[in-house]
């Protein structure tokens, strides 16, 4: 089978992430670029990681890298390309990527460039050209250039890989399900002790949480990818990937928990969950979090708690509540909390022990590790480290 250079694109700071669910996948030779990993590989690969990557925006196969020096030199080389054996001409298709060349005056025009090599490719090899959908194409390509480099890629997946195709319903600020992925990996939960949010929303943490530690793919329930609309699309190579992936569960022993103080809310949770095989081993509660009682000795919180772009007054109070609530009752946990809100950081009241530079959508946020230590810990650690400082600084990601 053919060897592809499969670029995966992700969120900016999951890089070291995505790489290393990747070699949990078995895939050892990764190379980590910007909000990107490359690996080689084939189109079983391909298939296969559009169904089982959880922190992946997009998974792009390569067709062509070739160096430009002037405007018409990328539609000359574009010609060069055989658009036809990629795609049939009742698909609808799409040019989109990123442009950082000081070679064009607009940055919208290299786009157009390349949609009228494709069009012209068409119209030569066969008196006719297929449509163009901006919105909704079936068919996508990645252009890419930086200064005089160019490459071209297949976006096989489509629309972006957080359409999961579980999700029936959303809350007024939700994460996408690629970062709450990633929010989880970051904790380093363990997969084998209590998990809880204690804003849940319509479940999005809760559910990745239990997929993960199900082993059912995230993207299990997802019916479109854009790989299906090319040409040579191997449909029993890819029910072959479909039935090899786990898709039952029998339960769990230890509780994935999530609550909310609204009940619209926890109702909204609960049909999302529904139709999911991990649904039932999923407990969601309407209640606000100062009400919740620590389920067990130990446990990982990961949160994303109201930023005060909605709330207004009072934010920093919620945030110095959620502090003591966390000093209060969970003593034993690690607590995790995403937010843009760098004064409600400081109302927690406490030391966080790890930070990550991540963006929640457009917002630059950080997601912060508090340490609940109980009293014997605390003090073994103060003896141990009385002259050291126990935050890790982890704002050092990609750019």
């Amino acid at each position: 089978m053919e060897q592809l250079t499969i670029t995966i694109k992700t969120i900016f700071g999951v890089e070291e992430v995505l790489k290393e669910e990747l070699n949990e996948l078995g895939y050892n030779e990764v190379t980590v670029l910007n909000r990107a990993v490359q690996i080689q590989g084939t189109m079983s690969d391909v298939y296969y990681l559009n169904l089982h990557l959880r922190c992946a925006m997009s998974v792009l196969v390569e067709v062509k890298k070739f160096k430009i020096r002037d405007e018409q030199d990328l539609f000359k080389q574009c010609m060069k390309i055989d658009w036809t054996s990629y795609f049939d001409i009742s698909k609808t298709f799409a040019v989109k990527g990123a442009i950082q060349s000081t070679l064009f005056t607009h940055t919208k025009f290299p786009f157009l460039l390349v949609k009228d090599a494709i069009v012209d490719t068409f119209r030569d090899k066969l008196g006719e050209r297929p449509n163009v959908n901006i919105k909704t194409p079936q068919v996508v390509f990645d252009l890419y250039i930086k200064e005089s480099q160019v490459t071209i890629s297949l976006n096989t997946s489509g629309a972006p890989l957080y359409q999961r195709g579980y999700r029936t319903e959303v809350g007024e600020a939700p994460l996408n399900e690629v970062t709450a992925a990633a929010l989880i990996r970051l904790s380093k939960w363990d997969r084998k002790s209590t998990f809880m949010d204690p804003f849940c929303g319509s479940g999005t943490l809760l559910i990745e949480a239990a997929l993960l530690a199900s082993g059912i793919p995230s993207n299990i329930d997802r019916q479109h990818y854009a790989f299906k609309n090319f040409i040579g699309f191997d449909s029993a190579m890819w029910e072959k990937i479909q039935s090899e992936a786990i898709k039952t569960c029998k339960g769990f022993d230890f509780e994935i928990l999530g609550s909310d103080m609204d009940s619209d809310m926890m109702m909204m949770a609960k049909r999302n969950l529904r139709g999911l095989p991990i649904g039932r081993f999923v407990n969601v509660t309407s209640n606000a979090f100062q009400d919740v009682k620590k389920p067990s000795d130990h446990g990982t919180i990961v949160c994303n708690p109201p930023y005060g772009e909605r709330m207004g007054d009072g934010i920093e109070e919620m945030y110095q509540e959620l502090g003591d609530w966390f000093k209060n009752e969970l003593k034993g946990w690690n607590c995790w909390v995403i937010s843009s809100n760098e004064e409600g950081f400081k109302s927690v009241g406490l030391k966080p022990t790890t930070k990550v530079k991540l963006f929640n959508g457009d917002l630059e946020c950080s997601f912060r590790e508090f340490r609940i230590f109980d009293g014997f810990r605390k003090d073994f650690l103060k003896g141990q480290n009385e002259d050291s400082d126990s935050i890790e600084e982890n704002e050092e990601t990609q750019a």
